[in-house]
């Protein structure tokens, strides 16, 4: 397939192009602005903020394939600007626009990456403006699908992972955290997760592209491995040596993980893949977080 990722200067989506090329796809990544990593930079490259409508028919009519890995939290709201409206347009309005005009352009499969926060707390869907937006994206990529345009939303939990040479200050700070470089005890927030690789997540778009007949139409909720935020944390510690257990749950706050950052609060939010959904999506490799986090500490760990 001739595959376009936008958002692929990014840890998801650059995982992803990097994985489609690796099966033989022709990528092609498009963002804001380049990529400084050099296995992504030698790809060929759009520019454009999906946010500002800077796509045209044109442009997405050369490929058959689109994946779609950017999106708006937090960090992405313009200081000036009222955080709802901002994600409502960033997530819930622009992302459609995307992929309506991708269908338009007569682009085969469109794969977006959303969030598994409005399938697992769906009680936050009315009131968090955040998990709100995701979810209007996700649905509205979904409600696109026609029998020549299979359009599909992978909705992941947190994503574990890098791109070699890329940095990601997030996994850089747990690494220095757990090599005692940062001044705070081990420990963690209370709460859990599911948890997925990036490597995972990337076979399970690849799937999705192969499979898109089993998949179209629909918001599918994807993850891997169900960890408490305790646990999480400790196998960065036993990636660099401590022995397991290290670190323990607190009713702290703590700053590599605000509270702000979970939604969920101190529950540990379990679930399971539908069975059949995973074998829609290739079967895509299980019980990834440590090679992951293994993979992180050999790229960040101080020498």
């Amino acid at each position: 397939m001739n595959i376009l990722v936008i958002g692929g200067t990014g840890q998801i989506g650059g995982h992803a192009a990097l994985h489609l090329q690796s099966e033989g796809h022709r990528v092609t990544i498009a963002g804001r602005r380049p990529s400084t990593v050099p296995t992504l930079s030698s790809m060929p490259f759009i520019r454009g903020d999906y946010v500002h409508g800077d796509f045209t028919k044109d442009q997405l009519s050369e490929f058959n394939a689109v994946v779609f890995t950017a999106g708006a939290d937090a960090r992405h709201v313009p200081a000036d600007v009222d955080p709802g409206t901002y994600l409502q347009q960033a997530n819930g309005t622009a992302v459609p626009k995307v992929a309506e005009l991708a269908r338009d352009a007569g682009v085969e499969y469109f794969v977006h990456v959303g969030s598994a926060y409005p399938h697992i707390l769906p009680n936050l869907v009315e009131n968090n403006a955040y998990i709100r937006s995701r979810k209007l994206a996700s649905e509205g990529v979904a409600s696109l699908a026609t029998p020549s345009f299979k359009a599909t939303s992978l909705d992941p939990p947190f994503v574990v992972g890098i791109v070699p040479g890329m940095e990601i200050p997030m996994f850089q700070a747990y690494v220095q955290y757990a090599e005692g470089k940062i001044p705070l005890p081990p420990f963690a927030p209370r709460g859990g997760l599911n948890f997925i690789s990036t490597q995972s997540l990337s076979e399970a778009i690849s799937g999705a592209l192969r499979n898109a007949d089993e998949v179209a139409g629909r918001s599918v909720l994807v993850g891997d491995e169900n960890l408490t935020y305790a646990e999480y944390f400790d196998k960065f510690f036993v990636a660099v040596g401590h022995e397991a257990g290290k670190v323990k749950a607190k009713d702290e706050e703590h700053p590599l993980l605000p509270r702000s950052a979970l939604f969920a609060g101190e529950k540990v939010v379990r679930y399971e893949m539908d069975p059949k959904d995973e074998q829609n999506l290739g079967s895509f490799r299980r019980n990834d977080i440590d090679r992951a986090i293994g993979e992180i500490v050999g790229q960040y760990r101080s020498t």
